[in-house]
């Protein structure tokens, strides 16, 4: 479905919620075509609320079946879409009921449903006399605004930890920011940020990192043109200093767009004879070069499939490998909110697959006594500590090199839980060839 032939911000946002949950769309593209038509005030209403829709789809989906008879179907489907926005607007945002329900109603003309109105009207004024708002349902998965498989997964993983990772699941992750220290010191940007009246806090862990207290477009922060910083959550900046890159070595980021660790690397590390930047995706890597050039840095980037060396490589083994593998992004759902319905049980074992065949076709690029990094955004096992505990089993010549004192082979690397230390959920496994 294209989008709504009048622009009405409303209509808009509905179209965004439908194109995700009926059609499997990414929001980040949905959201991309709807905001192009908006000032930046109303963009930034239309990503909160459609945000605001994905993280508590089951309950306003209970609201919805409480109060519509019938499902509506065909073009007219977007228009329960533009219900859920309502429920959203009246139960978790700032807008007031009679906004709610006047400008939503309004939207059902851009959206087709002129002779539907009244049915619009009438579910949302029913939604106020009821005060449903006031009634959400006692079910942790619902409460959780997870879809039941996912949340079983993750319970069943985290039993202990399950109510702090649902809260920060569904909390707006905060903004980091990585100083790039070849361009600007990491004292020199504090100072700017100061100087901007712009607050921020600082990190223990994270040297190079900023975390901003106010939320402002990233082009307007002091350096943008120039360098000074990338945009990186602070799980994201421990994959290069644990990589570890020394100089005169050969380095391979793995699925390295949009180049954040790429760029790390080189910044961490700027004495290096080559960094490879793989990936399959050539409108990826447009955004990886487009970055590498704003940060003053290079690299050699190739477009091609890691699990198929032969198509790329030139025998020339790597010293570190840092593999960002393809998978599930469950740690990354307080930022990406519609990954939670994008993701179905099937992925899961079809990406583990994917995992593994790129885990062991990467593995003879690498040389003895060299490093891989394995890194993924997810929270779930089966790609992480049983995905690299089948890779040791198959590998003879791979050893477990611990990051902490918690590590075995029973229990290989690292899992960062979202919002521990205000980072996304995340997964390192640092793996040794031997000589």
């Amino acid at each position: 479905m294209k989008l709504p032939p009048y622009t009405n911000l409303r209509a808009d946002t509905a179209w965004v919620i439908y194109s995700v949950l009926e059609l499997g769309k990414s929001s980040r593209e949905c959201l991309a075509k709807a905001q192009a038509r908006h000032n930046k005030q109303d963009s930034a209403w239309l990503q909160e609320m459609a945000m605001g829709v994905f993280r508590h789809v089951p309950q306003l989906q209970i609201w919805l079946r409480q109060l519509l008879d019938q499902p509506l179907k065909g073009n007219k489907k977007i228009l329960e879409h533009l219900l859920l926005l309502g429920f959203y607007q009246q139960a978790y945002s700032r807008v007031s009921d009679h906004a709610a329900v006047s400008a939503t109603v309004d939207a059902a003309d851009v959206l087709g449903g002129m002779r539907l109105k009244g049915l619009i009207n009438a579910v949302l004024r029913n939604f106020q006399r009821q005060q449903l708002a006031s009634q959400t349902s006692s079910d942790p998965i619902v409460a959780s605004g997870l879809p039941k498989w996912m949340y079983k997964r993750i319970a069943a993983a985290y039993p202990e930890q399950l109510v702090n990772i649902i809260d920060a699941m569904n909390q707006p992750a905060p903004v980091w920011l990585r100083v790039n220290t070849r361009q600007c010191s990491h004292q020199k940007y504090c100072k700017a940020l100061t100087e901007a009246g712009i607050n921020f806090e600082l990190s223990d862990l994270h040297p190079d990192a900023v975390i901003l207290l106010d939320r402002l477009p990233i082009t307007t922060l002091p350096g943008f043109p120039q360098g000074w910083f990338s945009v990186q959550d602070g799980a994201a900046q421990l994959a290069a200093p644990l990589l570890s890159p020394q100089p005169g070595e050969r380095v391979l980021d793995c699925c390295a767009a949009p180049g954040g660790k790429t760029a790390h690397v080189l910044e961490k590390q700027p004495e290096l004879a080559a960094c490879v930047a793989l990936d399959s995706e050539a409108s990826r890597l447009e955004r990886l070069t487009e970055n590498l050039n704003r940060l003053q840095l290079e690299a050699e980037v190739i477009c091609a499939d890691a699990s198929t060396p032969d198509s790329w490589w030139d025998g020339n083994q790597f010293d570190r490998i840092l593999l960002d593998a393809p998978c599930s992004a469950t740690g990354v759902i307080r930022r990406h909110p519609d990954i939670r319905w994008l993701r179905k049980p099937a992925d899961i074992e079809a990406l583990q697959s994917l995992q593994q065949r790129i885990l062991d076709a990467l593995w003879p690029t690498l040389k003895p006594g060299g490093t891989l990094l394995y890194a993924t955004c997810s929270i779930l096992p089966e790609e992480n500590t049983l995905q690299i505990q089948q890779f040791l089993a198959r590998q003879q010549d791979a050893t477990l090199q611990p990051m902490t004192d918690s590590e075995s082979n029973d229990k290989p690397g690292r899992q960062i839980l979202p919002g521990e230390q205000q980072m996304d959920g995340f997964y390192y496994a640092r793996l040794l060839k031997s000589v």
